[in-house]
């Protein structure tokens, strides 16, 4: 039996422990509930201006790129993706319904879907995955010190239309009515329709242009075309984007050789490409949203230009349409799809 001086002594000993376990426990919790409260969930508006079947695969270089750098959905982060399919109208819907939703961070591309979203807040971070000279449209005050709410990538499409006709020379040396197919309702293709007329000048080529509004304007516009044009200069838009393949296919069916801006467009039964790299700027678009989520301000986060642009080659419709691309051109070419 245990003498009854040392049942006294265990007792006192064993409250001390537990009171001493009580008060590391209660000033314990208050650090763990503050911890659990500091996790939040990032929310992300995702404005594609085209379809998904043209552009899923891109939007999900975005987010690999996110989880990439910690942000993993259902865990941390919530992406709503929305498609515009190519729909004027929609950009401002789903801008504004992002507003709504009080999203974090919103990305998106292209011109006319900016502006939608540039109008829709003026709070909110906005990311543009690929604009078109943010400077001279006004998306921007720099590229050094963009200010405002938004920043991100330029793919300055526009300002290749001189290097990508002389690509098209190379390939088709007889070159004299040069077709341009553009969606006039967008400002950034009115300028490079322009930047292409300045060139065929120069270069006492007939400029043929194609002023396009809607998907139904396509057919008839590429059919108008057919025998009176040498070459297509496909110009940069959502609404091209979307419709990339029956661009594609309608030139195909009029034997003509096509330049295009990306390299999605050459995967899509276009001839040729010059511009930057699509994914890549999808991808570089995700570092931006991680440095905006953990705390950078858009105004204080320099603008990127591409220092690299991609010529890629089909040799499928090539041999469709009975051409010889110079083997000095297919040594350049940064990829050659056959």
């Amino acid at each position: 039996m245990i003498p009854k001086r040392f049942r006294i002594e265990f007792l006192a000993r064993r409250r001390e422990f537990i009171t001493l376990v009580g008060g590391v426990a209660a000033a314990a919790w208050p650090v763990a509930a503050a911890a659990q409260q500091s996790i939040k969930t990032a929310t992300i508006g995702f404005l594609d201006a085209t379809s998904r079947s043209t552009q899923g695969q891109i939007a999900s270089v975005f987010v690999q790129r996110l989880r990439e750098l910690g942000w993993h959905e259902g865990r941390n982060l919530t992406v709503n993706v929305r498609w515009a399919e190519g729909r004027r109208e929609r950009y401002a819907e789903i801008a504004a319904e992002f507003v709504k939703l009080k999203v974090d961070v919103i990305v998106t591309y292209a011109l006319p879907a900016i502006f939608a979203v540039k109008q829709a807040t003026s709070t909110i971070p906005i990311v543009f995955a690929a604009a078109s000279d943010p400077v001279e449209n006004g998306l921007v005050a720099s590229i050094a010190r963009p200010g405002g709410n938004m920043t991100g990538l330029s793919h300055q499409s526009a300002e290749l239309a001189g290097k990508r006709i002389e690509i098209l020379r190379e390939v088709v040396p007889t070159l004299r009515h040069l077709a341009v197919i553009g969606n006039v309702t967008a400002s950034n293709t009115v300028i490079e329709m322009q930047k292409v007329a300045a060139v065929a000048r120069a270069l006492d080529v007939e400029y043929i242009p194609l002023e396009i509004q809607r998907a139904a304007d396509i057919q008839p516009a590429i059919a108008g075309v057919r025998g009176r044009a040498d070459v297509l200069y496909v110009a940069l838009d959502p609404l091209i984007n979307t419709n990339r393949l029956r661009i594609n296919t309608l030139a195909l069916g009029a034997r003509l050789p096509t330049i295009e801006p990306f390299r999605e467009f050459v995967e899509a039964a276009g001839l040729m490409s010059y511009g930057a790299n699509l994914p890549d700027m999808y991808r570089r678009a995700g570092d931006f949203v991680d440095k905006i989520l953990r705390g950078a301000k858009p105004a204080d986060i320099p603008v990127e230009q591409p220092t690299k642009f991609d010529l890629v080659v089909n040799l499928v419709t090539a041999k469709a349409l009975g051409i010889d691309v110079p083997p000095t051109l297919l040594a350049r070419a940064d990829e050659v799809i056959e």
